[in-house]
């Protein structure tokens, strides 16, 4: 046990070593900062492709569940059920709690649905 620890502990210090090596190769060469500034670039692009893909899709899939809740509960165009049948829009503290409520639920919905991504993706 002792031995592993021992091993771990200088391959870490031989990574720290090598990294600080490579990084100081990196900054003396100017054709080599050049090539890793294009290579950060490069993932830093294909990294925010991926991440406005996938914005894309979550955002679609929260506007399809919110709209599904809204359908559930009745909401029509910006209108809430109310308990006469008079179809008008309610006001004041009544909406603002409304509008907390949903607004809770979204945030629930949310993170259900992270949780299900995480748990597809295991």
């Amino acid at each position: 046990m002792e031995n592993n620890l021992f091993q771990l502990i200088q391959q870490g210090r031989r990574i720290a070593i090598g990294a600080i090596a490579s990084c100081a190769e990196t900054l003396q060469d100017p054709q080599k900062r050049a090539e890793a500034i294009a290579v950060l670039q490069t993932e830093l692009n294909q990294k925010i492709q991926e991440w406005s893909a996938k914005g894309e899709v979550t955002e679609a899939e929260v506007k399809a569940l919110i709209e599904n809740l809204m359908n559930q509960r009745g909401w029509q165009g910006g209108q809430y059920p109310s308990s006469t049948g008079s179809g008008k829009t309610r006001t004041g503290a009544n909406s603002n709690l409304k509008l907390q409520e949903l607004t809770a639920e979204i945030i629930a919905l949310k993170l259900e649905l992270e949780k299900l991504r995480k748990s597809k993706n295991n």
